[in-house]
């Protein structure tokens, strides 16, 4: 089992196989992308396979495949499914934009992939081209249908942003009365690649929740599962579910279970942290696992109490504007 300086848990790795993203959402990055990085300063698949062993062995029981958009790099399956047969290995899953998932689906269930996270901010064609800057809402909505269709759990993350999109939070959670799905309202974070700061936002879990009550107010609040990020609810008669995550407010640090592991190799002990280890320098210097995860289990024992403690840090440097991209979600 590992366990952090605060007693914690950590059994959970977000894995970032790429930056590179075929959307442009103004949240997350500018309209002309980042300065993507070069083929050699990404891990390859074989030192994610690798850390992904050492870390499973550790005591992860759960990996999520992130990107940018993973299906944007090259064989993905071959990772994903080199990943299902790790021993000790109990839950695989991954986020997705949609764009270029349709076709995996199948095998994707074949490989033992239960859950897929689906990015989509809105139900409509017009503002889904408006916030992503490409028009592809036609394939996200086709990756859905193939998802429920192999009965794969699937996850809506929808970001609310004042201004842009408050008006989808309604049908999207209208969605889940005909659909086995969970509509998850995300709080907007300060990850857009540009170094905007946030002194508050005015759609925190709070409002939004109180927007989904006012327009359904039998909806009910239903056990949390552990080290749950959302809040979740069951509407009565919905075949789905209704989750607010707040990602800005950080109300579930005291239970973080996860740690990231960025498209770089970069280790992050938080999300708004500024990374803590290059786990891909080490495994490339030709450390060998036993000096490797004595060096992870010390780096563990460094984890920020919370978000706030960790952002504080990241924040000292002025220079540091980093995207959801670059992170993994």
């Amino acid at each position: 089992m590992l366990l952090d300086n605060h007693g914690r848990k950590i059994n959970y790795l977000r894995l970032a196989v790429t930056d590179r993203c075929n959307l442009r959402c103004f949240y997350c990055m500018p309209a002309e992308g980042l300065d993507w990085l070069s083929r050699t300063e990404l891990m390859s698949y074989e030192e994610m396979l690798h850390i992904c062993t050492l870390m499973v062995k550790m005591g992860i029981e759960k990996v999520r495949i992130t990107g940018g958009e993973p299906f944007v790099r090259k064989d993905i399956m071959q990772l994903l499914k080199a990943l299902s047969k790790l021993d000790g290995l109990k839950e695989l899953t991954l986020t997705t934009n949609g764009v270029l998932t349709a076709p995996y689906v199948e095998e994707l269930k074949q490989i033992g992939v239960r859950s897929v996270n689906l990015s989509l901010d809105t139900l409509d064609a017009n503002r889904f081209f408006a916030i992503t800057r490409r028009d592809e809402f036609a394939a996200v909505m086709e990756t859905m249908e193939q998802l429920l269709k192999h009965d794969i759990d699937v996850k809506i993350n929808t970001v609310v942003m004042a201004g842009k999109n408050t008006q989808d939070i309604i049908p999207l959670v209208e969605l889940t009365r005909q659909l086995p799905v969970s509509a998850r309202f995300i709080e907007e974070m300060p990850f857009n690649g540009e170094g905007h700061s946030y002194s508050g936002i005015v759609w925190d879990y709070v409002s939004i929740f109180e927007e989904i009550r006012q327009a359904f107010p039998d909806i009910q609040k239903t056990p949390d599962p552990q080290y749950s990020t959302s809040y979740n609810y069951q509407i009565p008669g919905h075949k789905g579910s209704v989750g607010v995550i707040a990602a800005y407010s950080r109300t579930f640090c005291g239970t973080c279970n996860r740690i990231r592991i960025t498209p770089q190799g970069i280790l992050k002990n938080c999300l708004y942290d500024d990374g803590v280890l290059n786990i891909k320098d080490l495994m490339r210097l030709g450390v060998k696992d036993a000096e490797l995860e004595e060096t992870l289990r010390r780096t563990f024992n460094t984890r920020e109490k919370d978000g706030w403690q960790a952002e504080q840090k990241r924040l000292e440097n002025p220079n540091f504007h980093e995207s959801m991209a670059t992170i993994g979600g």
